[in-house]
């Protein structure tokens, strides 16, 4: 088989990333892609298509084209198989098959092509086998630098040492009325009490911090230094090149990590004298067969006054909870007006709440099994089919006056097999290949957004899907514990006051269930996340005399 290039092109014939395997002009290329479309019959599926000189083996990529250009005497077969592999690499490097992402990382691309054709031939390589190559990760380089790092900081600890012993050595002279002795130097004054020895060690050592001579001026000529972190000269004439050859250089923006990080860091609140935070955590754990296993909620009120005209102050709550949250107040505060007018004031109404200081005030807890008070359900169904296995997923959010922003679920997927083959999808994704997750991303689940699914197929087993963890934030509290009003301990008359209210998630997660692995009689063996463990026999439930132990 001769491969002459794989490209990948638009549906008009548009080249956005080709490589030529052998001696080919640019000229050639763009004219065999732009006859390409024009040789597809419509109304007819077929995965190639020839011409008297060249062979087009193909596979749609949603809006673009996966393209192999052949000589006529190849073995289609051995072409399908390479373009398999060849559409398996670009989602790897490619979150979205668009024109934009392809260009973005065009020789990310280029490179993982190289591994698999080399002058026209197929390679014996796999997908994992070019992840390693293009990724250059060596364990020598890791020993080496761990060893460097090793070395680097005994010798620091060895001069921070001799720096503390010659320090003391010094301050000793002092009291003894001596004169202290040199650290080294030719011509110093202070090196005969010392022997030769301690003279050699302490002019290789430094001092604690010497003080820093003036430096001399430099002339102002031009330096031929190289300056870290500078765009080099040649690099901006490599560019002006491509561009004056018509190329479309996208240049990736500064500010798009900035973008990012916006997104997680909310803009500040408009805060007040009076500065009230709502803030609750969920930790939950469900097993895969669907039970909650724990969950428990964690809220606190705190209070934050600024000013000392608004210390004697006390809050009007609202406690609409019908869930049976657990309340307590701080020792300070005043239990029996809690109780009887769901008043927070100090104990003594002459005292202020200290100032500048962030108190808390009430906190409640609630820790239930109750699978009804689930916010969020999250249900994984793997299946086997074949080799690969196909995951469905799907939420539903049981709380409807809830609104959750920002809803990640981590889902694993086993290494070493590519990218998962994504099918239906509400919302977005995202693949990690380094930490073998899959992420996905939904902005808001809200009661006009309450349900959604995910599909995706890849090689794998069952098991190697858990466990899923979640996270999300919400400005509503799930225990519906609100602050109604601020007031004075004197004349009853209100404050103004702002407020912040936030419900994230301290731990989500649904994991492998172990009750059915543990009504074994004998000992046996179970594969899970890639890791084996060993179960000696026992009863049939969690808490029976069976054990797990890691291989």
């Amino acid at each position: 088989m001769v491969l002459l290039a794989a490209a990948v092109c638009t549906k008009a014939g548009k080249a956005i990333v080709s490589r030529q395997f052998v001696e080919m002009t640019r000229t050639r290329i763009e004219g065999l892609l732009a006859a390409f479309p024009k040789l597809m019959s419509t109304g007819k599926q077929h995965t190639f298509v020839e011409t008297d000189s060249v062979r087009y083996v193909y596979q749609p990529l949603e809006k673009l084209y996966m393209v192999l250009v052949t000589t006529k005497n190849s073995n289609i077969l051995e072409d399908l198989e390479t373009l398999r592999l060849f559409s398996r690499v670009i989602p790897e490097y490619c979150r979205v098959l668009e024109e934009g992402e392809i260009s973005e990382h065009c020789f990310d691309l280029i490179f993982a092509f190289d591994e698999i054709v080399a002058l026209g031939y197929r390679e014996n390589v796999n997908l994992a086998q070019i992840r390693t190559f293009t990724e250059m990760d060596s364990h020598e380089e890791k020993v080496f630098r761990a060893v460097r790092e090793t070395q680097e900081r005994e010798a620091n600890a060895e001069m921070r040492r001799k720096a503390k012993e010659l320090q003391q050595a010094r301050r000793d002279a002092e009291r003894a009325g001596k004169k202290a002795p040199g650290f080294g130097g030719f011509g110093s004054s202070g090196m005969s009490g010392i022997s030769p020895a301690t003279i050699i060690t302490d002019s290789i050592m430094e001092p604690e911090k010497p003080k820093m001579a003036p430096a001399p001026l430099r002339p102002s000529g031009p330096s031929k230094a190289l300056k870290l972190g500078a765009k080099g000269k040649e690099v901006d004439n490599f560019v002006d090149k491509l561009k004056s050859e018509g190329e479309n250089i996208i240049i990736p923006s500064a500010g798009k990590k900035a973008s990012e990080a916006s997104k997680v860091l909310q803009p500040p609140v408009n805060t007040e004298s009076v500065h009230l935070k709502i803030e609750e955590k969920i930790v939950l754990t469900c097993g895969r067969d669907g039970g909650l296993q724990n969950m428990e909620i964690l809220g606190m009120i705190t209070l934050r006054v600024s000013d000392d005209k608004n210390g004697r102050i006390r809050l009007h709550i609202n406690n609409n909870d019908k869930k049976g949250v657990q309340l307590q107040t701080h020792p300070n505060v005043d239990k029996k007006l809690f109780t009887a007018e769901s008043l927070i004031g100090l104990k003594n109404p002459e005292k202020s709440f200290p100032v500048n200081n962030d108190v808390g005030v009430l906190k409640w807890r609630l820790q239930s099994t109750d699978e009804s008070l689930i916010p969020l359900t999250i249900n994984c169904w793997p299946s086997e089919s074949g080799n690969n296995c196909d995951v469905n997923i799907e939420y539903e959010l049981q709380d409807e006056s809830l609104e959750l922003n920002d809803v990640i679920v981590n889902i694993p997927v086993p290494s070493g097999v590519g990218a998962p083959v994504i099918g239906d999808i509400d919302g977005e994704y995202r693949h990690d290949s380094r930490k073998n997750i899959l992420e996905w991303c939904l902005p808001v689940i809200d009661e006009n957004n309450k349900s959604g699914s995910l599909e995706f197929s890849i090689a794998g087993k069952p098991n190697d899907f858990f466990p899923v963890n979640v996270s999300f934030v919400s400005r509503r509290n799930y225990s519906d514990i609100q602050v109604a009003k601020v007031t004075h301990v004197e004349g009853d008359s209100p404050v103004k006051y702002s407020i912040e209210t936030s419900f994230v998630v301290d731990k989500m997660m649904l994991q492998v269930c172990m009750a059915i692995w543990l009504g074994c009689p004998k000992p046996c063996s179970l594969e899970l996340g890639g890791r084996k463990y060993l179960i000696s026999g026992g009863k049939r439930s969690t808490h029976g005399s069976s054990s797990v132990k890691s291989i």
